[in-house]
């Protein structure tokens, strides 16, 4: 029965701090929706031809086949 009692006194204060109160004027922020214009960038893509690239391979230079390959450019 005291623990009963006990467990009850001590969740008293998170109950009543739980409730809802109701809220000042001050709390309140209204901010108005601006719709900002909806920017398209434009992208195309561009073709980049096959070439070769030298690359370290241990202590050897080696030269690569970079196979062709399309690129996104702006603008």
């Amino acid at each position: 029965m005291k623990r009963i009692l006990l467990g009850t006194l001590l969740a008293l204060p998170f109950v009543i701090s739980s409730l809802p109160s109701q809220a000042s004027a001050a709390e309140i922020i209204a901010r108005p929706s601006v719709h900002k214009p909806v920017i398209v960038a434009r992208v195309h893509q561009k073709f980049i031809p096959t070439y070769y690239k030298t690359v370290r391979r241990g202590h050897k230079l080696v030269k690569v086949r970079v196979p062709g390959h399309y690129i996104t450019v702006r603008g």
